[in-house]
């Protein structure tokens, strides 16, 4: 056998062997999520639920923020003010997004702000990334899911969940017909979240069952009083 030709086939099997190696170990931990944390939390909206859970692990401060307005029914009447298909679909900010107003419980943590938790997990679709301005610890309650990669944001935004549940929903809210303010698309109608609730996944399941539809049925009362309200009393 040619020696030259055995180096050279030696070569090659050794560079594809390490290939492989890189691809197995490097790609594998690249693709992995952070872990779920149990609770989950449904925005119930006019285009159907999205549900999501949080990466505490990644962003502790963030994640115990966001699911502190969330129990205190912050994001209730607030909307989606921004959607752009295969980028980002945008909450407001609650204080000046929700159409109901606010007791002082929740607009004092409404008004908080938490640093900039920022990771090396990346923006791809589902990813919940809060919104800021200039100031790096300036996120307080508006933040994005992501509708598609957008690698530009990693390590800029503070990654603190993912999208479990309702895909089909934000795919709706993609066709929606948008218009262009400066730098936002935003959609020409309004995308309202009417209720929210929240459970733990940790449950035995005929609890979960239980608490989920006790929650629903409660977030659904709380709309309707509303809608009763401003009808009787505009």
């Amino acid at each position: 056998m040619d020696h030259r030709y055995s180096t050279r086939k030696m070569r090659l099997v050794c560079w594809v062997w390490w290939a492989l190696v890189g691809i197995l170990v490097f790609g594998s931990a690249s693709s992995q999520d952070p872990e779920l944390s149990s609770p989950r939390v449904v925005f119930q909206t006019n285009y159907g639920d999205i549900e999501f859970g949080f990466f505490p692990s990644v962003a502790p401060k963030t994640a115990e923020h966001i699911f502190k307005l969330v129990r205190l029914g912050c994001y209730n009447t607030n909307h989606f003010f921004r959607v752009d298909k295969g980028f980002v679909a945008q909450v407001a900010d609650v204080v000046g997004g929700r159409s109901a107003p606010m007791n002082e419980e929740q607009r004092l943590e409404a008004e908080k702000t938490v640093i900039g938790e920022f990771s090396d997990v990346k923006h791809v679709r589902g990813i919940l990334s809060m919104g800021r301005y200039a100031d790096p610890n300036s996120a307080s309650s508006s933040f994005s899911i992501l509708l598609g990669d957008a690698p530009h944001l990693d390590r800029q935004y503070a990654i603190f969940g993912k999208v479990t549940k309702g895909d089909e929903t934000l795919k709706k809210l993609e066709q929606l017909p948008t218009h262009k303010e400066g730098i936002f698309v935003m959609p020409t109608e309004r995308i309202t979240i009417l209720s929210s609730y929240f459970y733990d996944t940790e449950m035995e399941s005929c609890e979960v069952e239980k608490s989920v539809l006790k929650r629903r049925l409660a977030a659904s009362a709380v709309e309707i009083e509303r809608q009763q309200r401003m009808k009787c009393f505009p």
